[in-house]
């Protein structure tokens, strides 16, 4: 069984995905969409969703730093709901606190340039995320 792990923006959803084994994860991609349409989002996504079988995933929930949850958060909490509802998924939640910042870090540790980082930031924050469920998991 695979799992997918979604790190959402308002213009960015970077996925990451487990091996078939569904022990190790890896960035997939990150899909685009227009600002704030999250509707749209999920139909790019549902495509991924189909051609791998998915049925969980690890979805970030952006916390503030003193663990209460604000605007960002609801994104989430809607975005999950549109993935039950839409799609029938199973959607843990997981605090995704510093998770661009290690993304960040991640891709400078491995030679990659500042201007290169727009582009693969968000599906290895994704991958941490999806880590983290994992780990969550026992897996």
């Amino acid at each position: 069984m695979r799992y997918l792990g979604l790190d959402l923006g308002t213009k960015t959803l970077g996925v990451a995905i487990t091996d078939r084994s569904g022990i190790l994860s890896s960035p997939l991609k990150t899909i685009r969409f227009p600002f704030e349409n999250y509707n749209e989002a999920a139909k790019l996504l549902k495509e991924i969703i189909d051609e791998y079988n998915i049925k969980t995933v690890a979805l970030g929930l952006p916390l503030n730093m003193d663990g209460s949850k604000g605007f960002a958060s609801e994104r989430s909490l809607n975005f999950k709901k549109i993935l039950e509802d839409e799609f029938g998924l199973e959607v843990e939640l997981i605090d995704e606190r510093l998770t661009s910042i290690q993304a960040h870090s991640i891709l400078s540790d491995n030679g990659k340039k500042e201007i290169e980082h727009k582009k693969n930031v968000d599906a290895v924050a994704a991958t941490l995320i999806l880590e983290t469920y994992l780990k969550k998991k026992g897996m």
